[in-house]
Formats: structure tokens, sequence, C-alpha cells
């Protein structure tokens, strides 16, 4: 019998560099309250938003991806070049093809890599990321550059209350390289497809749908335990965790997810990522935006262990327990 030859990998993966973008412009919950019947207390009551960054129209999601892919790799001490494969998690491209992934490699200057994007909507960066350390360790890409990035506004009625005062543009990226010890953990990760109908973009001619309080039943009841089972999966206690950066959805979900991870042992000097207040929901960003953002602020160390977890349209979920570089 003929044997195929198969790459082999390191022991482990982590993350070696982090980078974000936002656009320019900010709008504030009275800017909002301009247009629509709504305000400053009533977002914060039901969203905890006080803040988010609207791209103009001109700027597109590969521009902010290019951004914060770029300073990703920077930040990891590596050129283009060093780069094996890229991956953009986005649910918001304007059209199916061509992907944002190839063109971001070739602007960013990481020619003839493996490029494609994965869609998880509000999860995809946590997909992505377990995704990047799956080829790493297996020895099939070096490293890996994953980015997520959305311009929600391009499908966001601005008019409608419930969707314009939550979401917004952005981009945040990662760079995953090869480690003795592992870095990133297992991923736990699933979706609830029977939900479908609470997320959505009907067709190319629509805008998204959300049906807030049923996600919000689901998100507060239902990503705890995928928190928990990602940090089983480490093979650590939740105590061991130093970080909490669940995806940036709703201050209130955020707190409920939190209060419950406490209920199990979370220390009360638990770090939360409370980003979303002057970010807005930048759904596959917000992770990476909260981590960078949170970084740039001294709120984390290197070599702090945080547990990071998506959720979102699908319905999709993801979590895993990495250590910060």
């Amino acid at each position: 019998m003929t044997n195929l030859a198969v790459p082999t990998g390191p022991a482990g993966s982590r993350i070696i560099g982090l980078g974000s973008y936002q656009p320019d412009t900010v709008v504030s919950n009275h800017d909002l309250s301009l247009r629509m019947d709504t305000s400053d207390e009533w977002i914060r009551e039901r969203v905890g938003i006080a803040n988010r960054r609207f791209a103009k129209p001109d700027e597109l999601l590969v521009d902010m991806a290019v951004e914060a892919g770029a300073k990703a790799v920077a930040d990891a001490g590596l050129a283009p070049s060093d780069i094996g494969a890229v991956i953009v998690a986005t649910c918001t491209m304007p059209s199916p093809i061509p992907n944002a992934a190839a063109q971001v490699a070739d602007r960013i200057g990481v020619k003839a890599a493996p490029a494609f994007d994965l869609n998880a909507a509000c999860a995809g960066f946590c997909y992505a990321l377990g995704t990047a350390s799956d080829l790493v360790r297996a020895g099939t890409a070096r490293h890996v550059l994953v980015i997520g990035a959305e311009k929600l506004t391009d499908w966001v009625d601005p008019l409608d209350r419930s969707t314009a005062i939550i979401f917004a543009d952005g981009a945040g990226a990662a760079v995953v390289g090869p480690a003795d010890e592992p870095g990133i953990g297992a991923v736990a990760w699933g979706s609830a497809g029977d939900l479908v109908d609470t997320i959505h973009i009907k067709d190319r001619d629509s805008f998204i749908f959300q049906e807030g309080q049923a996600v919000f039943r689901w998100a507060t009841t239902q990503i705890a335990p995928v928190a928990l089972r990602a940090v089983e999966l480490a093979g650590i206690d939740v105590s061991d965790v130093d970080v909490f950066v669940p995806h940036q959805a709703n201050l209130r979900i955020i707190e409920a997810i939190a209060k419950r991870l406490r209920a199990k042992g979370a220390r009360e000097d638990l770090v939360i990522a409370r980003d979303i207040v002057d970010s807005g929901n930048t759904s596959s960003a917000s992770i990476p935006l909260a981590l960078d953002h949170m970084r740039a602020a001294g709120e984390v160390r290197s070599g702090d262990v945080a547990l990071l977890v998506g959720f979102g349209a699908g319905l999709s979920y993801a979590g895993q327990v990495v250590r910060l570089p």
C-alpha cells in the first residue's frame, strides 16, 4: 500500500498579535434620537450602549479588515510573507463573491496564501480562531491571520429602532502561531438551527431582522453552559479565568452570563469586557475589538487566561479559553 505524507505540527497554538480598527464617525444615542423615537436613557437601559461607530458610505468592509489585519501582523512581529493563511469572519459582505479574505490578503501583502471567509455571524471570530488553531497544530500553516470584520450599517434599516440602536461597524484581528504549550483551548461550539428565524436577512433587498426578546432569552440561558464547557475542555477551573470576553451583543446579556459564571465559581475580580458601551454590537468583530481595546487600556495583561464566547445568528455559538499575548 502506498502511504500518503501528511504534515505534522507543533504541540500547541497561541495568539501572538492583535489589531483593531473602527471608523472615525461616532454616533451617540442623542444623534439617533434626532431621527427616531428613542432616547439616551431608553437605549442605555435596554442594551447598555452609549456610542457606536458608523463607516462612511465609501468605506468598505474590506478596507476595515485590511487595517485591523495589518496591525495584528505588525503586533506579532511578523512580515506579511510569514502569514500562511487568512480567514475573515464576516456576515455583511455586500456580495457573496469575491470573498473578503483574498482581497484583504493581497492588500496586506500576503501573496498566494489560502484565504477564505467564514460566516457564523456573531460567533464567527471564535469559529475562525478555532479553525486557525487547528490549522497551526496540524502543520497546515505556521501562522494564520484571523479577522472579524463587519459593516452592519449596509444591512440595517437606519429608522428601525430595534436594530439601528444596536449594530455598528468595525474590525478586529489576531495572528495565531505555534506554541510549545497550548495557548488556545479546544473550541466548544454548536448551533440551534430551529431558531434560525430569530435573526435573519430575508433576501438581498431586505434589512436585518431580529426578534430581540427571543434572542435575549436564548443567550441568557444557553450561553453560560457553552462558556463553562469551553473551560472544561481547556482542563482548567472557572476560577482560573482572569478575563471574560463575550460577544458584545447587549450589556444586560453580558452581565447575566457573568453572573451565572460567578455562581459556578468564577472570581469576583473577573475582568469583564464591556466594549459594547462605546462600540456597539459589531458582530464577528466584537470580541477581537474588545480584546485590543482592553489591552490598550491596561485592563488585561500578557499571560492572562481569557474566556471567549461568541453567539448570534444561525443560531450559532462557540467559545474557547486563550492565553493573552
